[in-house]
Parts: structure tokens; C-alpha cells; sequence
């Protein structure tokens, strides 16, 4: 995870405007909820009426509006309206209604209550009443056994009634008892005192029923005496409505630009950290020495160029996307589940718990094959690569249901991993399902008692499940996350040994230069060892390549004559000794002065896709014509260049599988030639070419090369037999030095190699110096 960051470090730019964009989608996500449950209580239970107080009032309304405010209340209340005729308007701000919702709660629901008391209410508070002053109420009355008309013309009251239904749905009598109260008041009947205690007795109703409820009961009186002010309630509704939906809306688009710009920058940084760790690997392998890239291989090291760097794109633009938006998404549920006081955080406390534990479970289940994985595509790679290059000698060799069940068994060997965890992790998303439905599910059933008594709103406890799901999501995503992260760090730890893997063969700190070049090749007292080996590949090798001079390498297979060569470009370093070039040890000189100095014609002819002309352009690209055809000549390849219609633009394809061997490595001679080098090395590069070939390649090289040092290792005799000076190698050890004559003469092994290769004849035609050009 840590390394996955830092790649993020050069587009932290970029990264934070990704922040400012998820910031953006949060906020509308987490809006969207509110407007939902503001729509459910304002706009429909409240018919769009947001504050206790009305837009407008009758002097009526006023009058009772004011029945159990203190003296101070009723002045404030008066200084929010202007009186116009017998209408009072609202002039409050937006934010003085905010304070005097609160402020005036308990008196404007006590009006709504006593404007709005039922029948039985009614005869239970007017028997409380009358215990309370017997010598003012009439004797002898039943008030239980009296009809409100009776009750009314008894005590000389004049009772408004009116049928309304009730909140079970049954039309019900009511009584609007303010009427009585403001009589009350004037008589003297009903001091401060009782006022006060009468709104004592309220606000401890307020704490048993809930602010909510006393909301809606301010809200009633408001909507009422807008509608007796002549205000129509129905537009206001509609009105509100339409401008929550018009918000939400707004908010939904803007959300859809947020995630848009979010997944396009997330996007183009995981494309970014692609290419830069893709330039990386390759200039890190390039640099690379024989060393470094037998120690990974070839197969691992494309696979940790392609689906290793794969997977670190794919995992930061999702990491950007998704791992980055779920904790803003958590933290914003969290602070706004807390501001809908449902007091239900235990829910999503225990919800998160439960998600937390499934996760670590799985993790610990699952972990341990996504390591294995990317290992097993490395061998997948690798024996699918083998297979394929080596397809010929497999057909030849009648191997074809062998190499199928290799690869069956690499193939099903990852296809079952693969299948385990995929199989653990498809646990993951029915197991978020069971705990975002069962957080719902309490959520409703705990919130219904706190609906019942009061306590919550039906828009309230809507919200609440949307944001609770909400947090439920972002522990899903990263769970996803979870998923993708496991697999992706292991990517990251292979590429990262990669790029922390140094070469062997370094740079020297201070590069000598040579001043006077010649190409003379020098090897004193040189042994090598390739690592974790037991013994030397070649041991106290000492001998001198003299410009203008042919020096030929001559042993049985597996002697170290190309580990011997190999180490003149430093594509390994020796073990000990030293090796110079034109008296400076190759190590002193850098690798790119030292290279350009040789010509390398390797045992298997590499060509590269493109044409026959950039092929041999490849160690100079400002060759000329004239020196591609001279070049082409020299190494015997005109004929067929010439036959080709393309010519030098004959497209090579990859690999040169276009070609024959023969024509493969003439290419490659001609490629050395082309560069015009100090020192020609070539290593078994006559193998492929027929006797003719080989001899006037030979003869016509001789002529060009005069001012060089050419290096030839050779098989056969015939190539060497001419060499200025032959090496003789077995085993690893020098066991002759010397022109052909002498080494006949002093070397048995050369002379078991000549025997087996030449007849007597021949053997004695090369002793008595004849040409055998």
C-alpha cells in the first residue's frame, strides 16, 4: 500500500483536485437525503410550512396567538409583523424566524392545543376547572352528562365547535376553548401564575411527546391562521415542493459532474503511474547485466512490465476513485446521522463492527493465495514463452500432449488459486447485502416506536436509513477495495525489487577515456565465476587481441568461450584479473564508450522487426547507403538483398522468422560491419553458413577489418585456421596458445579437435602452410 502511495507523490497535484471533486459528489450524496426527509415532513405533513409562525394573521389570530405569552414575548412577537387593515404580515428574516421557532414553541402550541381540544378534553378540563374555584361555578351540574350546547348555555359560554377527524381517522367533535381562555384572562379568572404553570405543564409534555410533534402542532396553527388570513396554503405547498426537487435536482447533476471530473483525473494519474513505472522498469533491465536478468528471468520480467504495472494502473485509478470517496462519504454519514438526533448511532456502531470482523476474516483466508498468484503467472508465462519459441523442436520431437499438460498443470495451478479467492471474496458482497438490509430493517423497526411517541418524523427516520446506508456503502467499497489492494501490493513489492535491484556491473565513479584508440584487447590472469556457482566458469585466462590481428577461441562445448567474450563489453564483470582495452581496464571506462568500441555478432542472430536497412542501421543510424551495400557485401548477403524486390526495405518480421539462419546471421555481420568498430567480436557466427560462404565472408573481411582487433569463436577449424593467434580452451583453462602450425605441434587438444574435423590430407596441407581460402 505504502509503495502504491508514493507513486502517487509526482501527481499530488492532481490528486488534490480529485480531493476537491469527491469533497463536491460527498456533499451532494450526503445533501440528497435531507432534501428527501425535508420533503416527506415539510413539504407533505407540513404542507410546505417551514416555521410556527404564519405569513399572515387575522387580529383575531394575533390576539389568540398571544394568550399565554409573558409580556416581553408578546411584544417581540408583535415586532415581527406589520398590521395592514385587519391583517397582520410577516416581516421577520429568514434568520429571526430560525431563533423564534424555538423561542415561541411552547406558547403557540399551547394556543393550537387550546384552539383545537376535544370534546372529552374539553368536559375533563372544565371539570378541573370548576374543582378548582367552586364559588365560581354554577351548582349541581353533571358537565359529564351534558351536551356541549347544554354545557354552553349553563354556564353562558359562547363554545365554537367544529367536526374534524382525528389522527386514527374518526370524525371527532372539537372545542376551541380560546375564546373562554381570553374571558378568563380579562375576568381575572386565569392570573400569570396559572398561565405559567399551564405552560409548565406543556413543555413537560413536550419532553414525553417529542419537539417533533410540538413542531407539527406549532405548524398547524400557522397553517391554519394563514388559511383564515385568506393565504393559499395549497401554492405555498407546491411551490416548496417543486423548489426541493428543483434543489435536489441541481444537486443530482452537480454529483454527475463531481464523479465525472473525479473518475477522469483518478484516470489519467493511473495511466500516468503506468507509464512512468513502465519507463522505469525498462531503463532499470535495460542497464541490467546478464546477472541481474538471470537472476529474475526473462518471463518474470515481462510480467512485471506488463501485469504488474497492470495492476498498480487499474488499483490507483480505483484507489483514486473509490478508497479516497468512502471515508469522506463515512465521515459525512456519521456527522449527519448524529445531526438527525434519531439516537440510533448504536446501530451503525454494531453494523460496522460486524463489517469490520467479515473483512479480516476474509482477508486472513484470502491473503496468502493472492502472493501465490502472481508467482504462478510468472510460470505460466514462462512455459507458455517456451512453447512457443520452441514450438519446431517440439512438433519434431513429437512432444505436443507432454508441452499440453505442462501448461494444463501451470494453467489450472493459477485457475484454481484464482478460483479461491474469487470464491472467498464472493462471499464479500452478499455478506455487505445481509448487514445494509438488517441495518434497515432495525432502523424501521426501532424507529417506529420513536414515530409513535413522538419522538422522530417519518422524514427524519427516512433520512436516517439513507445515510446509514450511506456508511454501510463506504465500508463496502472498501471492502472492494480489499479485494483489489492485496493483489495490487504484490505487484508493487515485484516491481519495487526490480527497481532496487542494482546492477553488478557499474559505472565507474570518475570514466577514464582512451586517448590513442587501436582496439587491442588484453586479458591478464582473468577468472570468472557465475554467481551462486561453485567453481570458476573460467580460470587465469591471459592473453592479448592485437589490433589489425585475428585472434581465435577454439574448445569443446561448455569450455566458457562465450562466457569468455562476454566479458570484454562487461555484460558480466570478471572475478578476477582484469581485462583492458587499449591499456585501460574496462572497468574504468563507462559502459556506453567501452560498447561503442565493439562490434558484437552473438552465437544466435537477434534481428528486430523493421526493415533489412534499419536492422543493420541499428549501431549507426546515419550509415549510408554505400556503406549498408558495402557492409551487405562483405558479409555475403547482396545476393538475396538484391533478388528482393524491397531491396534494403524488405521488412524483417519479429525475430527475423522471416529469414533463413544463414541469411539471419549474414544480417548480423553486416550489422557489426556497418558500425565500423575498433574491435569485432564474433561469436560462432560462421556456424550457419555453408564451407563457400564461410571461406569468402572470411577473405573479404580480412580486407576490411585491417585496423581492427577481430575476435572470432569458432567451432571449426576452418574458420580459425588462419587466425593470427589461436586460444585454446578446456574446461575453463588456456592449454594452448599459438598459430595453427604450432598448436599442432604442442597442444593435443587442438590436435583432437583438428583430427576430428579434417581428414589427413587436409591435416597436411595445413601443416605445410598451403592457403586455404
Amino acid at each position: 500500500m505504502k509503495r502504491i502511495i508514493l507513486n502517487m507523490a509526482p501527481y499530488w497535484h492532481i490528486v488534490l483536485i480529485i480531493l476537491v471533486f469527491l469533497g463536491v459528489q460527498a456533499y451532494c450524496d450526503l445533501s440528497l437525503p435531507q432534501y428527501t426527509s425535508d420533503m416527506i415532513d415539510i413539504g407533505i405533513q407540513n404542507h410546505g410550512v417551514e416555521y410556527i409562525l404564519p405569513k399572515k394573521m387575522t387580529s383575531e389570530d394575533m390576539l389568540y396567538s398571544t394568550l399565554f405569552m409573558t409580556d416581553s414575548e408578546k411584544q417581540k412577537w408583535e415586532s415581527l409583523y406589520s398590521q395592514n387593515g385587519d391583517i397582520y404580515e410577516r416581516k421577520a428574516s429568514d434568520k429571526e424566524l430560525e431563533s423564534s421557532t424555538e423561542e415561541f414553541l411552547v406558547p403557540v402550541a399551547l394556543s393550537q392545543q387550546t384552539g383545537n381540544m376535544s370534546e372529552e378534553r374539553f368536559k375533563a378540563t372544565l371539570k378541573d376547572s370548576m374543582a378548582k374555584s367552586p364559588q365560581q361555578s354554577p351548582e349541581g351540574l353533571d358537565i359529564d352528562s351534558l351536551t356541549l350546547d347544554e354545557i354552553s348555555e349553563n354556564m353562558h359560554l359562547d363554545l365554537k365547535t367544529f367536526e374534524a377527524k382525528n389522527e386514527n381517522g374518526v370524525m371527532t367533535t372539537y372545542v376551541d376553548m380560546r375564546p373562554i381562555m381570553l374571558g378568563l384572562i380579562k375576568n381575572g379568572m386565569l392570573d400569570t401564575e396559572q398561565i405559567s404553570t399551564l405552560r409548565s405543564q406543556l413543555e413537560e409534555t413536550v419532553s414525553k411527546v417529542g419537539s417533533n410533534t410540538m413542531k407539527s402542532m406549532g405548524i398547524s396553527y400557522a397553517i391554519s391562521a394563514d388559511k383564515a388570513a385568506g393565504v393559499d396554503v395549497d401554492s405555498i405547498q407546491k411551490k416548496y415542493l417543486w423548489m426541493q426537487g428543483l434543489k435536489m435536482l441541481g444537486m443530482a447533476f452537480l454529483m454527475l459532474a463531481a464523479s465525472i471530473g473525479a473518475g477522469y483525473f483518478a484516470a489519467r494519474t493511473g495511466a500516468g503511474i503506468g507509464r512512468d513505472l513502465r519507463e522505469k522498469i525498462f531503463r532499470k533491465v535495460v542497464g541490467y547485466s546478464n546477472t541481474e536478468i538471470d537472476k529474475f528471468s526473462t518471463a518474470s520480467l515481462i510480467t512485471r512490465s506488463t501485469n504488474d504495472v497492470q495492476q498498480i494502473q487499474n488499483v490507483t485509478a480505483v484507489l483514486l476513485r473509490v478508497l479516497m470517496y468512502a471515508p469522506i462519504l463515512g465521515i459525512g454519514g456519521v456527522i449527519k446521522v448524529l445531526n438527525t438526533g434519531a439516537h440510533m448511532g448504536w446501530i451503525i456502531i454494531a453494523a460496522v463492527s460486524i463489517i469490520l470482523m467479515f473483512i479480516l476474516v476474509l482477508m486472513i483466508i484470502a491473503m496468502p493465495k493472492f502472493k501465490v498468484m502472481q508467482k504462478l503467472v510468472d510460470g505460466l508465462n514462462l512455459i507458455s514463452r517456451e512453447i512457443l519459441t520452441g514450438l519446431s523442436v517440439i512438433r519434431a520431437f513429437g512432444r505436443e500432449k507432454e508441452e499440453e499438460k505442462r501448461f494444463d498443470k501451470a494453467n489450472t495451478d493459477l485457475m484454481k488459486t484464482q478460483l479461491f479467492t474469487n470464491r472467498v471474496m464472493t462471499f464479500m458482497l452478499p455478506g455487505m447485502m445481509l448487514v445494509m438490509y438488517g441495518v434497515s430493517l432495525t432502523i424501521v423497526w426501532v424507529s417506529a416506536h420513536r414515530v409513535d411517541t413522538g419522538d422522530l418524523q417519518v422524514g427524519a427516520m427516512t433520512a436516517f436509513i439513507s445515510y446509514s446506508i450511506q456508511i454501510v456503502m463506504s465500508f463496502l467499497m472498501l471492502t472492494v477495495m480489499s479485494v483489489i489492494l492485496p493483489r495490487a501490493g504484490v505487484a508493487a513489492d515485484r516491481i519495487d525489487e526490480v527497481l532496487k535491484t542494482d546492477t553488478t556491473v557499474l559505472e565507474p565513479e570518475a570514466p577514464k577515456s582512451i586517448t590513442a584508440p587501436t582496439g587491442t584487447v588484453c586479458f591478464n590472469n582473468v577468472s570468472f565465476k557465475y554467481p551462486n556457482a561453485d567453481d570458476n566458469a573460467i580460470s587465469d585466462i591471459s592473453f592479448t587481441a592485437e589490433s589489425g590481428k585475428t585472434t581465435a577461441i577454439i574448445g569443446s562445448t561448455g569450455c566458457g568461450k562465450s562466457t569468455l567474450i562476454n566479458l570484454i563489453p562487461r555484460f558480466y564483470d570478471v572475478t578476477e584479473g582484469s581485462i583492458t582495452v587499449d591499456g585501460v581496464d574496462v572497468r574504468e571506462l563507462s559502459k556506453s564508450d567501452l560498447r561503442c568500441r565493439i562490434g558484437l555478432v552473438p552465437q544466435k542472430g537477434v534481428l528486430f522487426s523493421g526493415t533489412i536497412s534499419s536492422n543493420l542501421k541499428f549501431g549507426k543510424p546515419d550509415a549510408t547507403d554505400e556503406e549498408l551495400a558495402k557492409a551487405a557485401e562483405i558479409a555475403q548477403a547482396m545476393e538475396f538483398i538484391s533478388n528482393d524486390e524491397n531491396g534494403f526495405e524488405r521488412a524483417i518480421s519479429q525475430g527475423g522468422s522471416n529469414v533463413s539462419g544463414g541469411q539471419k546471421q549474414r544480417l548480423a555481420i553486416a550489422r557489426a560491419i556497418v558500425k565500423k568498430p575498433e574491435i569485432y567480436i564474433f561469436d560462432d557466427s560462421f556456424s550457419a553458413l555453408d564451407m563457400k560462404t564461410d571461406a569468402a565472408l572470411r577473405k573479404e573481411l580480412k580486407k576490411y577489418v585491417k585496423n581492427s582487433a577481430v575476435i572470432i569463436v569458432a567451432q571449426r577449424i576452418s574458420t580459425i585456421m588462419n587466425a593470427d593467434q589461436i586460444i585454446v580452451l578446456d574446461e575453463g583453462r588456456l592449454v594452448g596458445k599459438g598459430t595453427h602450425k604450432e598448436l599442432m605441434k604442442s597442444c593435443d587438444t587442438y590436435k583432437q579437435i583438428a583430427g576430428s574435423q579434417l581428414s589427413e590430407e587436409e591435416l597436411k596441407k595445413s601443416m605445410g602452410g598451403e592457403d586455404n581460402e
